[in-house]
């Protein structure tokens, strides 16, 4: 029996700190690590192109494990220290899941 071993990322939240001159926010990241992060290359095989925004180049796949319960809308991740990727969407829990992760995502850039 294969054993699944996840490891360690960083997300960032949005934090607004403020406004400039034209009433924009100003937005600083704050970092919060994840254990236990199953974490593979490229998107998911379940997810058409079509769902995805345009311009997005998905780099990471990650399921999140069942004790982390924060929002990722609107997060980035860092994985393996590389540089931080935008959460696509907002991912939503799998009401029953067997193994300790229950959330999918997917990490990428936005060429365009």
């Amino acid at each position: 029996m294969a054993v699944l071993i996840g490891e360690s990322v960083i997300v960032q939240r949005p934090q607004e700190v403020g406004r400039n001159s034209r009433r924009e926010p100003q937005i600083q990241w704050q970092d919060e690590t994840v254990d236990d992060v199953l974490v593979t290359p490229g998107p998911r095989d379940d997810v058409d192109d079509s769902a995805r925004p345009a311009g997005v180049r998905v780099m990471w796949s990650l399921m999140w494990p069942k004790t982390f319960t924060g929002s990722l809308a609107g997060c980035r991740v860092i994985v393996r220290g590389s540089e931080p990727l935008k959460i696509i969407g907002d991912p939503q829990p799998f009401a029953s899941a067997p193994t300790r992760w229950n959330r999918p995502s997917e990490a990428g850039r936005i060429d365009g």
